[in-house]
């Protein structure tokens, strides 16, 4: 059994905000979606991915992958999609097997009437918070840490 390596009271400091600032800035996000236009931050980015994938459609795997859901919440949340007209689910043409999720004209603008008020909660809670040095690192960081856990998957 390998020795565990406690976090210094400076990193335990840091590992606190980040944990605490994620959870909080995600539910200013979701809450502003929610009451704003009735979209959740997982539909939202499902919604997001599906614009800018070619003729808005994605295979369902790819989809979970890009939206970093799984396949069962993917499906969950492609469910309420369809159910609100913005999403429809169809066979692929290629593989009958496979399923493709296609941003039906009102998804997309619905995402339009959503992106904008989106970005300025992004502007507000998080861009205009932190200083441009300080962005360019957080990039840098989670960029590293997503090679990370997709080299662990």
């Amino acid at each position: 059994m390998s020795e565990t390596r406690w976090l210094t009271p400076p990193q335990q400091r840091d590992w606190r905000a980040f944990v605490d600032g994620s959870v909080r800035l995600l539910d200013v996000l979701d809450q502003s979606l929610k009451s704003g236009h009735g979209l959740s931050m997982a539909e939202y980015e499902i919604l997001v991915r599906l614009s800018e994938a070619p003729d808005r459609k994605l295979r369902m795997a790819q989809l979970a992958a890009e939206a970093s859901q799984s396949r069962s919440r993917l499906s969950h949340t492609c469910t309420r999609l369809e159910q609100k007209g913005l999403v429809r689910r169809e066979t692929c043409p290629s593989d009958k097997r496979g399923v493709l999720a296609h941003l039906t004209d009102e998804g997309f603008r619905a995402l339009e009437r959503a992106a904008h008020d989106h970005v300025n909660t992004v502007r507000d809670f998080f861009i205009e918070v932190v200083e441009p040095a300080d962005l360019e690192a957080i990039g840098r960081a989670f960029s590293a840490i997503i090679v990370r856990v997709d080299k662990s998957r």
